[in-house]
């Protein structure tokens, strides 16, 4: 199996087009053309990580931070950054990281940290706008059901948990056929009328090449006419964060007790109690402080994240418990849940979980 086919997957999965303008998710080092030998799944791609997929076998580190975050002008090995980099180019390591564009997905980080906790009812915490086009053609009456077809295929026509939506008006369509032209109908240098039917769908932007491709290749015109609209819509299903509800609700004493036992604390960092029962959870892996407003616009009773700053904890203004877990261990099942997606697919292949705790973070008690 090649890199690039595991790559391939994930990315069906999380697309790069998701990640945020600040992230560098992707191929960091290699070829994604090489036979795979091994993938390593990790946090963090640190030298140790790298070391441990050599002596495993493994050509592909993932991981979920991109070990390379802003741009390197130097490979001297004066900090880890750059040992880990030397080290993976001198081994033939891979490195692969997948990292916003995975928090971005309902299935994702946070979706992880919600099927933990066992949250029914849940959505995305703050859908992103500016993902979703609407594609606007033109077909012959006899072949939109062939086009239509191709376009649901190729992922148009999704809204929420309805597939294969689409909107058609029927009218009339007209051209004149040019010299060295093969039309569907009618012929060279005459004005043709053909009855049409306007076919409406909308798709997430990172599929419009196939969608494109698709409507190309089932349309029968050798000219396609087609219209690209992009909508201000949020896509639902993509964002930050998720919010979801307990089983039944809980005291505030007895919740932090849970996220000690779910997530395998130490501390929990948290803001006064508020003297509510706890049942609407939102939550974000990671660094989510910039969450804390939608929290409390959605009448969240509590808000689960990593690395809040002192003034921030003021931001739940007693209206919600704010729960600082810690960065690493809110994303910590993250290796699990990149783990269970390629076994899955990839049931038969050497797919290893790092014995590496890559958490800089440690805890005197």
């Amino acid at each position: 199996m090649k890199i690039r086919e595991i790559i391939h997957h994930l990315e069906m999965i999380a697309p790069p087009a998701l990640q945020e303008s600040y992230d560098n998710s992707g191929l960091i080092t290699g070829d994604a053309f090489l036979d795979c030998t091994g993938v390593l799944i990790s946090l963090d791609a640190t030298e140790e990580v790298v070391l441990e997929a050599v002596s495993r076998g493994c050509n592909l580190v993932i991981s979920h931070h991109p070990i390379v975050f802003s741009g390197l002008k130097k490979l001297t090995g004066r900090n880890y950054v750059e040992n880990t980099v030397i080290t993976a180019i001198r081994h033939n390591i891979t490195l692969y990281a997948i990292h916003t564009n995975l928090d971005n997905v309902s299935i994702g980080v946070s979706g992880k940290m919600a099927d933990l906790l066992q949250l029914g009812n849940r959505r995305i915490l703050q859908p992103k706008p500016g993902l979703l086009k609407k594609l606007y053609t033109f077909v012959p009456h006899a072949q939109l059901q062939q086009v239509s077809t191709a376009l649901f295929a190729a992922g148009a026509g999704h809204i929420g948990d309805y597939s294969e939506c689409s909107y058609t008006v029927a009218g009339t369509g007209t051209y004149l056929p040019g010299e060295g032209t093969n039309p569907y109908a009618g012929k060279q240098g005459t004005r043709h009328e053909e009855p049409e039917t306007r076919l409406e769908v909308i798709y997430p932007v990172w599929l419009e090449s196939q969608v494109i491709a698709a409507l190309r290749a089932s349309h029968p015109y050798e000219e396609v006419a087609f219209d690209l609209v992009s909508l201000s819509n949020v896509h639902e299903a993509v964002g930050s964060g998720m919010i979801g509800e307990l089983p039944a609700e809980v005291t505030e004493s007895d919740f932090l007790e849970l996220l000690k036992t779910v997530f395998g604390l130490k501390v929990v960092r948290h803001t006064p109690f508020t003297g509510r029962m706890v049942r609407s959870v939102a939550l974000c892996g990671g660094a989510g402080s910039f969450l804390v407003s939608r929290a409390l616009q959605l009448n969240a009773d509590v808000y689960i994240t990593g690395d809040i700053k002192y003034h921030e904890f003021f931001d739940a203004d007693g209206r919600m418990l704010l729960a600082d877990i810690g960065h690493f261990e809110s994303e910590q099942f993250t290796v699990d849940l990149l783990y269970d997606i390629l076994a899955e697919k990839f049931p038969t292949f050497a797919v290893f979980k790092t014995g590496v705790n890559t958490n800089p973070v440690k805890y005197y008690i």
